[in-house]
């Protein structure tokens, strides 16, 4: 027992240096981004003083296109002093799910589901499709991806609700106006957490065969996880490993990511009881808006940004909503 207290200390005080050194990483690379633009400051502050001086005309080009890229380097390092959250550097698992309306909401989440994936590879981040439930005529009856990359929680945290879509239906021979639902969930990813427990006896676990292109393998063994917690009904899946076990893992990580994010939302709402305030921002509630017709338009009903290039924005280009989501007060860590 000794022993295994001794082994249980090392490891600990490993973590803790681990973290302490990742820490003093990233502090390193933002004194060093701020060094940076400091001296194209000063570059452009001599430049400029150089101009008046001579009264020449000949530098303001350069002047002017030095100035916007130093106005958007000091946004997107603005930007990162807001990603202060308990999780917000982790790796994230983002869902979807459909609502009521049969094919119409079942391609709406998979336009989402591209709309996610495109975003995360224009970020650079590593993108896993954990799991896939084919719609029955077009479209998905839900989705998992796992998106690895530096903040990739704290970008993606605000899209957490119920995104609706009003377009004329491709699946409607009457060519009449539809309006869809779908549900988008946001956890971080939790591999340790000591204040996570799941009891054996709290899980069901469920084997099936995969779906989807995957070869002969996923074919004729079934090495897909499906995992219900008992205690809570969170259901989690994994298919796109090549073994049962390797699924099993990753849905385990997946489920402990579910409970933590539900202990954290029992947290505010037990602080909101206490403040006698209501949660401004309730799962459920619809956050965005997407209308193909009559007119082109994406808004976002908690922040107000807004933007008519409905194409860009379904093409991943959504960061001007992750933006201001992170600058209002609607982002809470």
């Amino acid at each position: 027992m000794e022993q295994l207290s001794l082994q249980d200390d090392f490891w600990n005080d490993a973590k803790k240096a681990q973290d302490t050194l990742r820490e003093l990483n990233e502090i390193r690379d933002k004194l060093a981004k701020l060094t940076l633009l400091t001296t194209k400051y000063d570059d452009l502050s001599g430049l400029l003083e150089m101009a008046v001086a001579e009264d020449d005309l000949a530098f303001l080009p350069e002047i002017e296109a030095g100035y916007e890229e130093l106005k958007k380097e000091l946004e997107a390092m603005e930007l990162m002093t807001l990603l202060k959250g308990e999780y917000d550097s982790h790796n994230v698992y983002l869902s979807i799910h459909p609502g009521a309306g049969g094919t119409e909401s079942q391609d709406w989440a998979s336009m989402l589901l591209r709309m996610y994936t495109r975003w995360a590879e224009r970020k650079g981040y590593k993108v896993d499709l954990m799991e896939l439930l084919p719609g029955d005529e077009a479209g998905i009856k839900s989705a998992t991806l796992h998106i690895t990359g530096e903040y990739a929680y704290a970008y993606l945290k605000g899209e957490k609700g119920v995104h609706r879509l009003v377009r004329i239906s491709p699946f409607d021979a009457a060519g009449r106006r539809h309006t869809s639902f779908s549900s988008v969930d946001v956890v971080p990813e939790i591999t340790e957490d000591e204040s996570v427990e799941i009891r054996p006896e709290d899980i069901k676990v469920d084997t099936y065969r995969s779906s989807g292109a995957g070869g002969q393998h996923v074919n004729k063994t079934e090495s897909a996880i499906r995992i219900t917690h008992l205690p809570t009904g969170i259901v989690v899946a994994c298919q796109n490993e090549r073994s049962q076990f390797q699924n099993r893992e990753v849905a385990m990580n997946m489920l402990r990511a579910k409970l933590a994010e539900l202990q954290r939302k029992e947290r505010e709402e037990k602080m909101a009881a206490i403040k006698g305030e209501q949660m401004e921002i309730a799962w459920g509630s619809q956050i965005r808006s997407y209308v193909f017709c009559p007119y082109t338009m994406v808004k976002d009903h908690r922040t107000e940004a807004e933007t008519g290039n409905v194409q860009a924005v379904m093409d991943g280009e959504i960061d001007l909503f992750i933006e201001s989501f992170l600058r209002s007060p609607y982002n809470k860590g």
